[in-house]
């Protein structure tokens, strides 16, 4: 009979990245980076969330707080696009066929971004509520999006991705009228999975919930200043 040769792995499938991860952060903090990762499914809205997000600190803040984007997709650069578009610094990240960004890969778009003197830096992520939630990308802050039209279970379907998001929001509540979303349900559901999550209710299109977002965005901003 052949002999097997048996190899024992004493490091974590994530235990590389969790490590790259710590360098992110501490590469960020030592600029006096905030960086906020944004997660959420194709077509919730990531992307004009995070439009008017930056317009309304823009407002507050004006040229005081330097912001800037790092857009993750498989493929393309249509976000990427309408972020310079509108005046927002910003760089496209292809991550090859990978359906998130890891720490790895967080890193060496730092570097290419030179990102050491802004303020604030947000990901947004590529569109998935399950590979994006495994992933520690090294962000200070990991932030989901959900639509309304999405329904107000998903905090049982992909119960991870509220695990690690300090902030949920959830947009498109100008659609409240044609979709069966229960508030006070999907709230009871996050908080089970995370009783530290801030829930923020709001829309993109009017602009309707996001002083309380911003606001929060701004308190964490003091904190690392």
């Amino acid at each position: 009979m052949a002999k097997i040769k048996t190899i024992d792995v004493n490091m974590g499938i994530f235990e590389m990245n969790d490590r790259c991860a710590e360098e992110v952060r501490q590469y960020n903090r030592a600029n006096k980076t905030l960086m906020i990762n944004m997660m959420a499914s194709p077509g919730s809205g990531k992307t004009t969330t995070l439009l008017r997000t930056i317009r309304t600190l823009k407002e507050s803040f004006g040229s005081a707080c330097r912001i800037g984007v790092m857009e993750a997709d498989i493929e393309a650069s249509v976000d990427a696009q309408k972020m310079a578009d509108a005046g927002v610094r910003t760089i496209q990240i292809h991550t090859g066929g990978e359906c998130c960004m890891d720490a790895s890969m967080t890193m060496q778009a730092l570097r290419e971004f030179k990102t050491d003197d802004l303020d604030l830096l947000f990901m947004e992520n590529v569109g998935n509520l399950v590979c994006t939630a495994e992933q520690d990308t090294g962000a200070d802050l990991n932030v989901e999006i959900l639509s309304i039209p999405e329904g107000d279970d998903k905090p049982l379907k992909y119960p991870l991705m509220f695990r690690v998001c300090q902030a949920v929001l959830v947009n498109k509540i100008d659609t409240r009228q044609y979709f069966d979303f229960n508030d006070e349900l999907f709230v009871s559901r996050v908080k089970e999975l995370n009783p530290s999550a801030r829930i923020f209710f709001l829309s993109a299109k009017t602009g309707e919930g996001f002083q309380a977002w911003t606001d929060w965005i701004k308190e964490n901003l003091s904190e690392r200043t």
